[in-house]
């Protein structure tokens, strides 16, 4: 039953014969079966399995000329410069209108003046006094 095992005699030596690779070691693509292949050894033994193409890198994207940062960079600068302008118009539209409202009033305190000075100039309703004869000693008013 427990009979020893039979191992070759020790001045026996045994190597190892590599077997060459047909095509390089690439996992499968996943989506499509790779078809069967049979490869014929130099030593005669056949060896069965799948052909696997050689993994093809994926095409690099294409960089565009200027970078996005800088792009980004340009347009906020064309809307600051657009705000700016906005900005510098609203002020001065301030100013102006500012200037109209000063020179209306102006205006109005001289018409509105001068209509004052004809009502107080005219005589209306007021008292004249007739002094013809007036004599002054120093200066005393003698009536």
């Amino acid at each position: 039953m427990n009979e020893p095992t039979a191992y070759p005699p020790a001045d026996t030596v045994r190597y190892l014969t590599p077997i060459p690779t047909a095509a390089p070691m690439v996992p499968v693509q996943s989506g499509r079966v790779p078809a069967v292949a049979s490869i014929v050894l130099p030593d005669g033994r056949v060896v069965t399995g799948y052909a696997i193409d050689a993994a093809k890198p994926e095409p690099a994207a294409a960089k565009p000329p200027v970078s996005r940062a800088a792009v980004n960079l340009a347009l906020g600068g064309v809307g600051f410069t657009a705000v700016c302008g906005g900005l510098l118009m609203l002020t001065t539209f301030i100013a102006a209108l500012a200037a109209l409202i000063h020179q209306l009033i102006i205006l109005a305190a001289v018409i509105f003046g001068g209509f004052i000075a004809v009502q107080l100039f005219a005589g209306a309703g007021g008292t004249t006094v007739n002094i013809r004869k007036a004599v002054f000693k120093r200066n005393h008013f003698h009536g």
